[in-house]
């Protein structure tokens, strides 16, 4: 009996060992840089964002996440490779609101949005504007909805392609309106902007960041943001929601997403750091630059925003007949 008695310490000793280790394991994470994958060409928010977020992991973990952008097919390709790789917390993806409407508008894909990704937790949104030409005289929204309700041949809407978020941001905002529009698809935004300044398409849901200099130098008129509130850059434009258009919110959100799978230590460590960036000061500054604003979430409520997302636009995007 005093030998088997005796052994109780010695196990007691390998436990508290056991546990030290995997203490240990876990507070090593970071132990090498990161992979982050934009999936989209070089240039434009995503990349500052990149830069910017990478800066201060470095400075808190004295490791630096590596950005590659993977553009093609709607952003299905770079997610592709995230969703693929080691599920260990080294591989991430930085996505945006159209990890949500690809979801929506493709009919294969090479994952599955929802059980092949880890979200960690978003880094920030975008507000976009409802922008219209000169030409058009409305200066609210309820001017222009009984504008286009007389309008023959109908108003039409400018985006940067067919399954884009400002083709879909339009289709929803007819839905809600119950309006029609003409869409007229473009390759890329800068064409279908040159349009609108001419005259020859009639409106635009863009990010205000890229719209505001056009606005305030009298090339286009902002009647109303898409958030359900007001915009910190530019607080006195209305909302589309405060105009009567209840419920419309739409904001281009940009977060951290992983392989499925990634330990759940790993992925508190990496959304607690987002969200201490995240109010940062001098983040806040550099994100209010470019037209991004303060988006904290745990893991759990972006998992529902994402789901949300991909709900809403499917929605959307089987009503317009928009698919791929």
């Amino acid at each position: 009996m005093k030998k088997r008695g005796s052994m109780k310490p010695f196990i007691k000793i390998i436990f508290i060992f056991t546990l030290s280790i995997a203490s240990a394991f876990s507070q090593t994470y970071p132990i090498k840089p990161l992979r982050v994958i934009f999936p989209f060409a070089a240039g434009g928010a995503g990349d500052t964002i990149a830069r910017v977020y990478g800066q201060k992991f470095a400075e808190k973990f004295s490791q630096s996440w590596i950005l590659e952008n993977h553009g093609g097919a709607g952003s299905t390709l770079g997610a592709a490779m995230v969703a693929k790789s080691p599920a260990d917390g080294y591989t991430l993806l930085l996505g945006t609101l159209t990890f949500a409407v690809s979801a929506a508008t493709y009919k294969k894909l090479p994952y599955d949005p929802l059980r092949d990704f880890t979200p960690i937790g978003p880094v920030g949104k975008a507000v976009s504007v409802l922008a219209l030409t000169p030409s058009i005289k409305a200066s609210t929204v309820k001017e222009l909805i009984a504008m286009a309700q007389k309008s023959s041949p109908a108003l039409t809407f400018a985006s940067a392609g067919i399954g884009s978020t400002g083709h879909l941001s339009g289709e929803l905002f007819m839905h809600m309106t119950g309006i029609n529009l003409l869409h007229v698809p473009y390759q890329g935004t800068g064409a279908a902007l040159g349009d609108l300044f001419s005259g020859r398409t009639h409106m635009v849901f863009e990010p205000l960041v890229s719209m505001l200099a056009h606005v305030r130098g009298g090339k286009m008129r902002a009647i109303g943001v898409t958030t359900s509130g007001r915009s910190l850059a530019a607080p006195d434009i209305p909302s589309l929601a405060e105009q009567g258009v209840e419920g419309y919110d739409v904001a281009t959100w940009y977060g951290l997403m992983g392989p499925a799978g990634i330990p759940t230590d790993i992925v508190t460590t990496l959304n607690k750091a987002l969200n201490e960036f995240i109010v940062n000061p001098e983040v806040k500054t550099l994100m209010s630059n470019i037209g991004v604003e303060p988006l904290v979430m745990n893991p759990s409520d972006f998992a529902k925003l994402i789901r949300k997302d991909i709900s809403r636009w499917t929605d959307v995007a089987r009503e317009a007949h928009v698919s791929f």
